[in-house]
């Protein structure tokens, strides 16, 4: 199975920092509030596969619908969300990239022009860990998707984290580094035609 594919359920965002030891637990609405006003992002993050392996990486956010995973070497991989489709390119592989339908994972959850958390049978799980909001979230249309559970901090409230459990019963987690937000971003990151265009030459 391709390393790369948990990813496609494992995508989340924003900013990063070190955890405030004094925190509050945010609402739903809060955090649905947060999300709907974030347009565009980029910075770095850190995934620990299911493997126990670790990738890093920079990663794009163009809201609604557009996200862009940029491994860092010795991976030579690409994850593009475009249109209705997430999109995997291996720049080491000859085979054709893997495209999955966006609506089969948990980032058309974020992705969405409107999000709100506060929909009956999103969220299955709402807390506060002492430092963090922890919200975990599915397809209340279609649990079997598999969840994301997403860390939120507060004042600003920002996303730190999130783990993926997928339907095959794999678990990926995603560290956020340092984030910029609300800058302007080319159209052409998130062009996978391009990209695997640009592989091929």
């Amino acid at each position: 199975m391709f390393r790369f594919r948990p990813v496609i359920l494992a995508i989340g965002f924003l900013c990063a920092g070190a955890v405030s030891a004094a925190a509050d637990q945010l609402s739903l609405n809060a955090i649905s509030a947060y999300l709907n006003d974030l347009k565009t992002a980029q910075g770095a993050f850190t995934q620990i596969n299911d493997d126990g392996s670790i990738s890093t990486g920079k990663l794009y956010i163009s809201r609604p619908g557009r996200m862009r995973f940029e491994y860092d070497p010795p991976e030579q991989a690409l994850v593009i969300a475009e249109a209705s489709a997430v999109v995997i390119i291996d720049k080491k592989s000859n085979q054709p990239p893997e495209t999955y339908p966006l609506n089969r994972t948990p980032l058309s959850l974020i992705l969405a022009r409107n999000i709100n958390l506060a929909r009956a049978r999103m969220v299955t799980d709402h807390r506060f860990d002492g430092t963090a909001t922890v919200v975990t979230a599915q397809d209340p249309d279609n649990p079997e998707y598999g969840n994301i559970q997403m860390s939120f901090t507060d004042n600003p409230v920002e996303l730190r984290q999130w783990i993926v459990n997928d339907a095959n019963g794999s678990t990926t987690t995603v560290i956020l580094g340092e984030f910029e937000t609300g800058m302007s971003l080319s159209s052409t990151l998130f062009d996978a035609g391009r990209a695997v265009s640009t592989r091929d030459r």
